[in-house]
């Protein structure tokens, strides 16, 4: 079961800052919408400058979004001090990416000493109905004792 971390707690505002670093999300409008314990909801809002030829949003917009997804949730039970980076990730295109807007859901799988598990499913939200049109499952290493990868 998870708890929800408070938007007043050390915690959540520690993602927050890591979150709010990361100028690949602001440029691509992606914003943090819910946080608890292992699970994070990011959001975007469809754009015309995100999409391929055929109007849909790029797979590696999506496949950007998915990473942050996974890295945050893992994120969200690490120990203060860390730093999180992606080792490996396998994304699965469902769907095409055409909504109004998009949510991306991460949860933590596990997490060891070094390695952290987690998975995340991408959402179009097109009049009111949600329809997954993505999941990736990666594996993320949290980092110690480096400077320059410390959040």
């Amino acid at each position: 079961m998870s708890t929800e971390i408070s938007s007043t707690s050390s915690s959540f505002e520690r993602l927050r800052a890591s979150f709010n670093q990361q100028n690949a999300m602001k440029t691509l409008g992606i914003g943090i919408e819910s946080v608890s314990s292992g699970h994070i909801e990011l959001h975007m809002p469809y754009q015309p400058s995100l999409c391929q030829q055929h109007g849909f949003i790029h797979a590696g917009i999506t496949t950007a979004a998915l990473d942050s997804a996974c890295g945050y949730a893992a994120f969200t039970q690490m120990p203060e001090g860390n730093g999180i980076l992606t080792v490996e990730f396998k994304t699965t295109l469902l769907a095409p990416a055409k909504g109004e807007y998009f949510i991306y859901r991460g949860e933590l799988i596990r997490a060891g000493r070094q390695l952290y598990f987690s998975q995340a499913k991408a959402f179009a939200i097109q009049e009111g109905k949600e329809s997954c049109i993505a999941t990736m499952s990666a594996t993320l290493m949290c980092i110690q004792g480096r400077e320059e990868i410390k959040n």
